[in-house]
């Protein structure tokens, strides 16, 4: 089958290995669609631990159950799935286990034409999705709904600021949070996706780029009762200035790294919350379907391409004009 795997420090390559044998309770799924993250191009950059070379990356996909090693699970055969990327979460649903971690690495990812996984690791697709669709969920939308609705306590009415729109996470934030009746504003780099998220139904869209006085959102909308961010640094201070009494920051990240200083008497004061989350639960997973079919949403796709075109497609993560998930068609 073919398979991209990590053959090196910095240098990953589709490589013929051999479709995997099936152990008790696991089955074997035949990809249909997989989704680059780049937690993907993180792992091919070595800045993850526990890297294992050979390993087969990818947390993202759907598709198809073509085997079962237990008779009793027959019944899944045919079946058109997708995949919970977690693996060993535990029993505590507020943090994860010392065990935890995340298919496609060191367990072996999606970006396959086949993939072993526990029986308990998938999930009915939501029918009225496509296996394109269905592959860009798992990892961003199980991330954007614990930051939500476990640590954000997200209700209808509020006000609710996603940072970084067009990334995997941020376009479910948004998706989810415009579902859920809130108030929802972006900020973004680009003129393009700031008109993009107009035209989805944000309530009002910022240029970080030019837009650099934080207290002219205070001053128009009345403040936020919540923000989702990614980059960390020193705009964490911008965002407190903005928020409203018993306001949070959640953030799944920290790209611009640690910010220098953090406006600790405004946030005793207003009794702010800064808040990390990572991933989610396996009930959240869940949960995060179950709402993707209630409310009938559908996963940003930036672009599709053939599952040939992946290691050249790598770089294309990084860059800031895409909205949504690049897709592949296996």
């Amino acid at each position: 089958m073919k398979s991209l795997v990590l053959s090196s420090p910095g240098r990953i390559e589709l490589k013929d290995l051999p479709i995997p044998t099936l152990s008790p309770g696991k089955v074997l799924v035949k990809m249909k669609a997989v989704a680059l993250n780049r937690r993907d191009d993180w792992i091919r950059e070595g800045k993850y631990p526990n890297i294992k070379f050979g390993g087969i990356l990818g947390s993202d996909g759907a598709g198809v159950v073509e085997q079962v090693f237990d008779e009793a699970d027959k019944s899944w055969v045919g079946s058109e799935v997708i995949i919970n990327p977690n693996i060993d979460w535990g029993p505590d649903p507020e943090v994860q286990s010392s065990k935890y971690s995340v298919l496609g690495m060191p367990v072996n990812g999606t970006f396959a034409e086949y993939i072993s996984v526990s029986l308990d690791r998938i999930h009915r697709k939501p029918a009225h999705l496509d296996f394109l669709q269905a592959a860009a969920l798992p990892l961003g939308g199980l991330t954007a709904y614990r930051a939500l609705f476990r640590k954000g306590g997200l209700h209808t009415g509020q006000n609710v600021l996603i940072t970084g729109f067009g990334g995997g996470v941020a376009q479910f934030a948004f998706l989810f949070a415009k579902a859920a009746g809130a108030n929802v504003y972006v900020s973004s780099g680009s003129d393009e996706k700031i008109e993009k998220a107009l035209k989805l139904g944000a309530k009002g869209a910022y240029n970080y780029r030019k837009q650099v006085n934080f207290e002219e959102l205070w001053k128009t909308k009345g403040g936020f009762d919540l923000v989702i961010d990614s980059a960390g640094g020193d705009q964490l201070n911008n965002f407190i200035k903005v928020l409203r009494p018993l306001g949070k920051i959640v953030f799944y990240g920290a790209t611009n790294g640690l910010p220098a200083k953090i406006d600790l008497y405004r946030m005793f004061w207003n009794q702010l919350s800064l808040i990390g989350t990572t991933m989610g639960n396996d009930q959240e997973f869940v949960d995060m379907i179950a709402f993707v079919e209630k409310h009938q949403l559908r996963p940003m796709v930036d672009s599709i391409r053939p599952f040939s075109k992946m290691v050249e497609s790598f770089p294309d993560i990084t860059k800031s004009n895409k909205v949504g998930k690049i897709v592949f068609q296996i």
